[in-house]
């Protein structure tokens, strides 16, 4: 280490896929005290200029100072990232093996990653001169348009800003002309957000509870340091209402709420009901809103002048004033897990952000992951648990539809037409789930039987008919339907199977008379589609909705008595040893939507398996039920919540390149694995040996503590950074909740 007693250095985290922060000299204009930790810097990196994080500074750099760049600006007075968020990313780049420049990037929203763009807006308020104030307005008898925004400025001493000028029909060339005239002046001033007040901070009147909810919002709200409430609620039970009667208890505290929910569409319904109940601001934070949307609402958090802040996963980093609460809803969600480049997990995070601000968090679903059912099991966490459905609502009642060696009526058994038929005939909803998109999974050659796959993946694309197109959902590749089979050139090519579009259209001619609602990831798309989508059902008009899991996930539809699940089997037969909790939570999540209002609901299952032993517990019993019979199957695999897992994955344009990268990481661990006791299965190609091009192999760790898992990852994780292979990517996913 070199010392340099006189120069500061300053250690900058970049957003480049290296485990390091960079040194770089201070210019003299620049004091010490501006770069304070999380303040973002402009920075020289190769050829390119990049927006970096201070970590720190020093004295000491393991470089000779006169091969140091120096830093360019310091683009903020006040840090980007609070300690707080700073010591949350430092956890989480440690325990996820990820570069801490790009975990830092994520917790900035992406006009302050890329630009050099001030943290907080500024507006320009254009203000008479002395000249202005004083000048004859008969001098500007000539640009009449000039001589009137000059007069309608002096009624307006104190200045107006650019936009109210523009509602005025004074332009941006009539603001110039003045400007150079020495009649008006521009006065810059800093976006400000004020802070709320914590009286007076409901809207409307809560929901009476009923005692099962009561005795939650009580346990909750009496928990005012670090504690992890596994709150598991049936669905329909009114974990919302939970929700919001412990954010009001926060808010009165005069405290921040941060909200999680695993999907964007939730995020409008769910903004709109906490607008509606509480007198105070509510923001959101996800990847539907415009950059400056996103900037604004992060700001006002980081500001103390939101309440509740409301998001997807990575809301999750949203720096506040004085947070008090954190909510996972349906902890149990696939998404809350970032499955590319970072790959960090926000339930999991919530938790650990809690314990640092030693604030409650409340994990809330009504199929909790089985991580969650053990942990609540073993009393780490408080369990709060909901059986009954609030209100006058009923649980719904469940047909096993046997379609085996039935005729079906594009893919809908007799007996589920005539409940649509009935259902809608009392003016009620039916909801129709199918969790495929598209028009057709396949599209096959009826002469030869060729099948059209993706020559990227060797997947079967799948077929759209709105626009017309085959589409690889893996890769993202997409090609205009083919008019002849590339086999045999026969024309006669086929749609095999059922996606949404299909069964919408089929059941569009079934029942000419009646709104068909499709809500997929492609009926979403535009901007406002879901709110509109949601505002129709919630209209009570009689309808008929098909869709993907989309709708699985936390709906409130008072008027859809009648839930159709057409295709679950898939999920029966999956080699990833997750895939029957996920099937299982699936079923009850969709099945949940039914019967939410006053009348009774029915869930119409249409299966190939009618006696699997799932449906037999599921239907029988409950999914608390089913969880404990799976917690003694894990507990004989030793997998997860019994065990902790890693994958390390490696993917090349040839396969034998990319498994023999593995093999040599296995030959090099293998004498460390077997002496701290951690298993590795593998190589073996991935569940999808090819995407985008690239064959994809992979290694499962398996240990039975965190810290034997991580002892031998942290070792690879440097070796492996070290080998300077271009043949192979590799990425490692800590506690993966997917094996694809």
């Amino acid at each position: 280490m070199v010392k340099h007693p006189v120069k500061t250095i300053v250690k900058v985290a970049l957003p480049v896929p290296l485990r390091k922060v960079f040194d770089y000299t201070v210019p003299a204009n620049v004091a010490p005290s501006d770069l304070q930790a999380g303040t973002r810097v402009q920075v020289p990196f190769g050829k390119r200029t990049l927006i970096g994080i201070v970590q720190g500074v020093t004295q000491d750099s393991a470089i000779e100072l006169t091969a140091l760049k120096s830093i360019k600006e310091v683009l903020d007075d006040c840090p980007a990232l609070t300690p707080e968020i700073m010591a949350l990313c430092n956890w989480a780049a440690q325990y996820y093996h990820h570069p801490i420049g790009e975990v830092y990037s994520q917790a900035i929203p992406t006009l302050l990653r890329n630009q050099n763009i001030p943290m907080l807006a500024k507006s320009v308020r254009w203000q008479l001169t002395q000249k202005g104030r004083l000048l004859g307005l008969e001098q500007l008898n000539r640009a009449k348009k000039q001589q009137e925004a000059l007069a309608f400025l002096r009624e307006h001493p104190v200045g107006l800003h650019e936009p109210i000028l523009k509602s005025f029909n004074i332009t941006q060339a009539i603001i110039k002309a003045l400007h150079e005239k020495g009649l008006i002046e521009p006065h810059e001033e800093t976006t400000s957000h004020p802070q709320r007040q914590a009286d007076n901070c409901l809207a409307e009147t809560p929901l009476s509870l009923n005692p099962e909810q009561a005795r939650a919002v009580n346990q909750i709200n009496q928990t005012q340091t670090f504690q992890v409430l596994a709150l598991e609620g049936i669905t329909g039970s009114g974990k919302t209402e939970v929700y919001l009667h412990a954010i009001e208890h926060c808010l009165r505290r005069n405290r921040q709420a941060l909200v999680l929910v695993p999907e964007i569409g939730l995020t409008p319904q769910t903004i709109n009901h906490f607008k509606r109940r509480f007198n105070a601001p509510v923001v959101s934070l996800h990847s539907n809103l415009s950059d400056k949307e996103r900037l604004d609402s992060w700001n006002r958090s980081r500001l103390g002048g939101a309440a509740v802040i409301i998001g997807t996963r990575s809301a999750l980093f949203t720096a506040t004033q004085n947070l008090g609460l954190i909510v996972v809803d349906e902890e149990h969600d696939l998404s809350y897990k970032q499955q590319e480049g970072f790959r960090f997990n926000a339930r999991d995070l919530a938790i650990i952000r809690a314990q640092q601000e030693n604030i409650p968090v409340v994990l809330g679903s009504a199929t909790p992951s089985l991580e969650t059912s053990q942990n609540a099991q073993l009393k780490r966490y408080q369990h709060l648990y909901l059986s009954q459905r609030a209100g006058q609502a009923s649980t719904p009642k469940f047909r096993i539809q046997d379609i085996r060696q039935k005729a079906l009526t594009h893919g809908l058994s007799p007996e589920l037409l005539k409940e649509i038929k009935d259902c809608l005939r009392k003016e009620q909803q039916a909801l129709v789930f199918i969790n495929r998109r598209g028009f057709s999974p396949v599209l096959m050659c009826h002469d030869c039987g060729w099948l059209k796959e993706c020559p990227h993946c060797e997947h079967r694309m799948t077929l759209h008919n709105s626009p017309p197109h085959l589409h690889c959902h893996h890769c993202n590749y997409q090609l205009r339907p083919p008019k002849h089979c590339a086999q045999c050139k026969s024309t006669d090519l086929r749609p095999i199977g059922m996606g949404t579009e299909r069964l919408e259209e089929n059941l569009s001619q079934l029942f000419p008379d009646t709104a068909v609602i499709r809500i997929d990831r492609d009926s979403t798309q535009r901007k406002y589609a879901m709110q509109q989508h949601l505002a129709r059902i919630n209209s009570g008009e009689p309808c008929i909705l098909v869709g993907t899991q989309m709708l699985a996930k936390g709906h409130h539809f008072p008027k859809v008595t009648l839930v159709a699940i057409c295709d679950l089997d898939s999920g029966l037969f999956s080699a990833d040893f997750r895939a029957t909790e996920h099937t299982a939570q699936l079923l009850m999540q969709v099945a949940g939507r039914a019967g939410r209002g006053s009348e009774q609901g029915v869930v119409f299952l249409q299966t190939h398996q009618p006696d699997h032993p799932m449906f037999q517990v599921l239907l029988q019993h409950s999914y608390h039920e089913f969880a404990k019979q799976l917690i003694i199957e894990r507990k004989c695999l030793g997998m997860p919540p019994f065990g902790h897992i890693a994958l390390l994955k490696s993917e090349s344009i040839t396969p034998s390149a990319a498994e023999n990268f593995l093999h040599q990481v296995e030959k090099w661990l293998a004498a460390t694995a077997s002496a701290l006791g951690v298993e590795l299965w593998g190589p073996a190609p991935a569940l999808m040996p090819k995407k985008a091009g690239r064959y994809r192999f992979q290694i499962l760790f398996k240990a039975q503590t965190r810290r034997q898992l991580h002892q031998l990852l942290t070792p690879l994780v440097t070796h492996l950074d070290n080998q300077n292979e271009r043949q192979v990517r590799w990425n490692l996913d800590i506690d993966p909740v997917t094996l694809d």
